[in-house]
């Protein structure tokens, strides 16, 4: 007998097949992560340029004086 008894556990309810996931996937690395990862590095070097110019322009202020 296929039917189930048990309401958690319905024969023939789909389900489907699961999609194989790669290693990196598994560990919340997937082709995602690349993406952020570039937008994280972008953000940093605009974080880093206008660090630069706050403290040159600092510089120039002083050297002014």
């Amino acid at each position: 007998m296929t039917d189930s008894k048990n309401i958690n556990n319905p024969v023939g309810q789909g389900g489907g097949q699961r999609k194989r996931r790669s290693r990196a996937e598994q560990q919340n690395n997937g082709p995602h992560r690349n993406l952020d990862r570039q937008g994280a590095a972008d953000r940093k070097a605009e974080l880093v340029r206008k660090m630069r110019e706050k403290l040159n322009a600092t510089e120039n202020d002083t050297a002014n004086s």
